[in-house]
């Protein structure tokens, strides 16, 4: 930050309670992703705004020698209750989770911001959570830059890969692979996901039989290029599409 004090509006996709009783969030703002800590927070009125998943407006102050913003004031602008739920809440702590991981603190983004707000709002309203989440996270991968290869085959190169990679959860040819290919609804959304717009993808959902290849596929690419995601254990237990 420039200035020691500023004020920023964002989602709050991380929270942590110390042992002091101080609050550390991250917040996905339009301006990128900023962790602060609110000292002292658990027994305070910023207790309430500070809750994964809200939309709030902060005051923070970066003092010379500190490496973390201090939050002096916070204002809730947004809420989506309906994440409570254990149907939707896993999906959207997988959202947020991927979010702090694919966003890195001062990068300016407001594509990034706006795409997960929306991304929040789908699954805490849409009746098919699930695959709300699962187009959303593609978005995200694919707006960071990090999204599967489906041009060409993840081993050899050649064209046209049907098949899934249980390593790397890319696409393989016939030659490479040993699983049968996919079905061809959800290998159509493999390679349209990223260019197609989310409305699109969204009125377009693969039956829930195709999922758990889908969700596979996602797991095992997200944990080799961009890190283990812990939001995968709180799937298993909620949906089929996580367990296959």
């Amino acid at each position: 930050m420039r200035h020691r004090t500023a004020n920023r509006s964002g989602i709050v996709i991380r929270r942590r309670v110390t042992p002091a009783g101080d609050i550390i969030v991250t917040l996905l703002t339009p301006q990128g992703k900023l962790k602060a800590i609110a000292r002292g927070g658990v027994r305070g009125p910023l207790s309430s705004c500070l809750n994964l998943f809200h939309h709030v407006g902060v005051q923070v102050y970066q003092g010379p020698h500190n490496d973390l913003a201090s939050v002096r004031q916070a204002v809730l602008e947004g809420a989506l209750p309906t994440l409570a739920q254990p149907e939707r809440y896993a999906f959207a702590h997988l959202l947020a989770e991927f979010a702090d991981a694919l966003f890195q603190e001062g990068e300016f983004s407001e594509q990034a911001f706006e795409l997960f707000a929306a991304a929040l709002r789908g699954v805490a309203h849409q009746t098919d959570a699930e695959w709300v989440a699962l187009v959303m996270s593609y978005k995200l991968l694919g707006l960071a830059g990090v999204m599967p290869q489906t041009a060409r085959c993840a081993r050899c190169g050649a064209p046209d890969p049907a098949h899934p990679d249980p390593l790397g959860g890319q696409l393989l040819c016939g030659n490479c692979a040993a699983l049968p290919a996919y079905p061809p609804e959800a290998l159509d959304f493999l390679r349209g996901v990223v260019r197609r717009t989310v409305r699109a993808s969204i009125e377009a959902p693969v039956a829930a039989g195709q999922r758990p290849a889908l969700w596979r596929a996602l797991e095992r690419f997200v944990a080799v290029q961009v890190g283990h995601v812990q939001s995968w254990r709180q799937l298993v237990p909620l949906t089929p599409a996580a367990q296959g």
